[in-house]
């Protein structure tokens, strides 16, 4: 009887270690921690920004405590299908290519993507307010056409492994030279030093890389770009198996857009309202 007792026992501990995350009352949520001002590393080596304090605010909502930690971009969804980590918040765009790896919650965030030239490029007069939705194909392969002779033979950098990188290669790919970086903090750096002639990223990203001194003669030109390629929005990632999870996130997160949570913090560190509309 005791045997029997022991090896329901571990047979119980075995479940209970194999359960989905949903099951805890602790998360690990992962951050790139390099793309500010939506998450980044300060100088004592702790995650910020914009996305962790979301993810704190919404482990509060869901009574559950969480603990943020920072992974390279390229390893954060291989990472996460192992159970290295619970949920990733880090900017990732919710594509459907994505979602036959891992799931996502309803987006938390619409920030459309687009380049940073200097200001006496072509470019840099076509105004960077307008928004353009890939779903709206006529509309945007005439922007894009007019665009190309603006770009052509500029290098350009963008963030390996990134639906921007995809975007920039199928519509701009005949006209620029693409240059991938790890990071954008590295893309930034060959900027500031004039090796190469632009950027592509989300807008608000680029926004507050221009904003040192070092990119005064940079500017935010052209139309910014969602949806189609861009996919549904900046969610939160996590495995197919946690179906409770992700329940109590978008739960979290619609109560957060509902008491205009999400806008305080996306003007607080973004400077732009990128609350998705209901």
């Amino acid at each position: 009887m005791k045997i029997l007792s022991r090896a329901c026992l571990t047979f119980g501990l075995v479940v209970a270690a194999l359960s989905p995350a949903a099951a805890q009352e602790k998360i690990t949520i992962a951050t790139e921690g390099a793309y500010a001002p939506w998450n980044f590393t300060t100088a004592d080596g702790k995650p910020d920004g914009m996305e962790v304090e979301l993810a704190q605010n919404l482990c509060g909502r869901m009574k559950i405590e969480c603990t943020v930690v920072t992974q390279d971009w390229d390893g954060l969804i291989p990472a996460l299908t192992v159970g290295k980590f619970d949920v990733i918040m880090a900017s990732m765009f919710i594509t459907d290519k994505r979602l036959e790896v891992i799931d996502f919650t309803q987006p938390y965030a619409i920030d459309p993507s687009g380049f940073a030239v200097a200001k006496d490029s072509p470019l840099a007069a076509m105004a960077a307010s307008e928004k353009i939705s890939l779903a709206d194909e006529a509309k945007a392969t005439a922007t894009i056409e007019k665009m190309k002779p603006m770009l052509k033979g500029k290098v350009i950098g963008v963030q390996a492994a990134t639906v921007n990188l995809e975007f920039v290669k199928k519509y701009f790919g005949d006209a620029v030279e693409i240059r991938e970086y790890k990071t954008t903090e590295q893309h930034d750096l060959d900027l500031a030093a004039g090796r190469i002639d632009g950027l592509f990223a989300q807008q608000t990203a680029l926004a507050a890389t221009l904003s040192k001194p070092e990119f005064a003669n940079y500017t935010v030109a052209g139309p910014g770009f969602f949806s189609g390629l861009f996919g549904r929005g900046t969610g939160a990632g996590l495995r197919k198996a946690d179906v409770a999870l992700k329940d109590k996130l978008n739960k979290a997160i619609d109560e957060a857009i509902a008491d205009g949570t999400i806008k305080a913090l996306s003007l607080k560190w973004l400077k732009a309202d990128v609350t998705p509309q209901k």
